[in-house]
C-alpha cells in the first residue's frame, strides 16, 4: 500500500474532544466514547462553546453532550471547565434562552436547559465573581427560568435548580432579592413540601432564610404557604442543621403579623417550637426563644398567653433560666416571663421565685 495514501478512519475511532485517534477509549454514562488519555485544554473548551453558540438546535445538543462528557470524564477535565472563563456564563445563557423560548417548548431544544443545569451543578462553580456576573447579566430571567424548572417532573432538575438558586441568593445584592415574587417563593416552598431530596430541602431553606429579611419578602413567603410547611418539617425532622434552618426561617417570619398569625393558627405551631428549645443546639434554642418573644410581645392575646401555659411553653422558659445557655437567650426568656407575669404567676408549672422581678 502506498504510504502517502490517506486512511479513512471510521468516526467511532476518533475522540470527540481531541479529534485524534483514541488510544484508550472509555464510554461514559451519556453513551459518548472518548480517549481517557487526552486531558482537555481551555482552548478546546472555548472552541466547543463558540461552535455551540453558532449552531442549530440539533448541533447545540450534540455540542452540549460533548461538554457533558468532558465534565464527567475526569477530575482534570472538570477543573479545566471550572476555571475556563465563559463556561458558566454559556451554560446559564442556555438555561435562560431555552426556558424562555416558547416556540421551542415541544422539541429537542427544551431538554437543553436540563442538560446545561446538570453540567453546571456537576461543575460546582464557587467563584463569587462568576456567580455575581451571571446573576447581574440575566437577573430576573435566570430566577424565572429556575422557577420554571422547579415546576417540572424531574426531581434531579428541580434539585439542581434549587441548588443554583441557593448559590445565587448567597451572592445577590439586596435590590436583587427584593425582586423575588410570591410565585418564586411558592415553588421554593413546594420543593420542601415535596421532599425532592435532602440536598434540595437544605438549598430551599437557605433561599428562604437569606431572602426573608429584604423588602416585603417576609409577607410573600408567608403568602407562599411557608409557615405550615416549616411546622410540619419541624414535627418530622431530626436532622440538626435542618431544624436550625427551619427555626431561622420561622424567626424571620414571626417578624411580621401575617407570619405570627399563621404560626398561631397551626395546632402544633407553639408546641413544636417550644419542644426544640434546649434539645437541638444553642443556635436552635436562641431562634426558638426569639420566635416566642415575637409572639409574646406582638401577638400575646389572653388566649395565646393561656395556651402557652397549657402547651408547656412557660415551663420551658423557666427551664432556660436554670440551664447553661447563652446570656442573651436567658435575657429574652426572662423578658417574656416578665411580660406576662400577671397571667402566669399562679401557674403551677412556674415556680414563684421566677416572677419575683423588680
Amino acid at each position: 500500500m502506498d504510504h502517502n495514501e490517506e486512511i479513512d478512519v471510521p468516526p467511532f475511532f476518533i475522540c470527540p474532544i481531541s479529534l485524534q485517534i483514541m488510544k484508550d477509549p472509555v464510554t461514559v454514562s451519556t453513551g459518548i466514547t472518548y480517549d481517557r488519555e487526552t486531558p482537555v485544554t481551555k482552548k478546546q473548551v472555548l472552541k466547543l462553546i463558540d461552535d455551540a453558540s453558532n449552531s442549530s438546535a440539533h448541533h447545540l445538543v450534540k455540542n452540549l453532550e460533548k461538554l457533558k462528557s468532558i465534565a464527567y470524564g475526569s477530575s482534570a477535565n472538570k477543573r479545566c471547565l471550572e476555571t475556563t472563563p465563559g463556561v458558566a456564563e454559556f451554560l446559564v445563557r442556555l438555561i435562560v434562552v431555552s426556558e424562555s423560548d416558547e416556540d421551542n417548548k415541544h422539541c429537542t431544544y427544551n431538554s437543553v436547559s436540563d442538560e446545561a443545569l446538570r453540567i453546571l451543578s456537576h461543575l460546582q462553580i464557587s467563584d463569587e465573581m462568576v456567580l455575581k456576573k451571571v446573576l447581574k447579566e440575566n437577573e430576573g430571567l435566570l430566577v424565572d427560568s429556575l422557577v420554571r424548572i422547579m415546576q417540572k417532573n424531574s426531581y434531579e432538575s428541580r434539585a439542581n435548580a434549587a441548588g443554583l438558586m441557593k448559590q445565587l441568593v448567597q451572592v445577590a445584592e439586596p435590590t436583587q432579592l427584593v425582586a423575588f415574587s410570591r410565585e418564586h417563593f411558592v415553588e421554593v416552598v413546594e420543593m420542601i413540601k415535596d421532599d425532592v431530596s435532602p440536598k434540595a430541602t437544605k438549598a430551599a431553606l437557605k433561599v428562604l432564610a437569606l431572602a426573608c429579611p429584604w423588602g416585603r419578602n417576609r409577607i410573600r413567603v408567608v403568602e407562599a404557604g411557608a409557615v405550615p410547611v416549616m411546622i410540619e418539617l419541624l414535627l418530622l425532622c431530626n436532622e440538626r442543621r435542618n431544624i436550625e434552618m427551619v427555626l431561622a426561617v420561622l424567626d424571620q417570619l414571626s417578624g411580621c403579623a401575617e407570619g405570627r398569625a399563621e404560626l398561631l393558627g397551626h395546632a402544633a405551631g407553639l408546641a413544636v417550637v417550644s419542644k426544640k428549645i434546649l434539645r437541638v443546639s444553642h443556635f436552635a434554642t436562641e431562634r426558638g426563644i426569639k420566635i416566642l418573644y415575637a409572639i409574646s410581645k406582638y401577638s400575646g392575646s389572653p388566649s395565646v398567653v393561656q395556651e402557652m401555659v397549657q402547651l408547656g411553653v412557660v415551663t420551658k422558659l423557666c427551664l432556660v433560666l436554670q440551664v447553661d445557655c447563652e446570656a442573651k437567650t436567658k435575657e429574652k426568656a426572662r423578658e417574656i416571663l416578665k411580660m406576662h407575669a400577671k397571667a402566669w404567676k399562679n401557674s403551677p408549672c412556674a415556680p414563684a421565685h421566677v416572677f419575683g422581678f423588680d
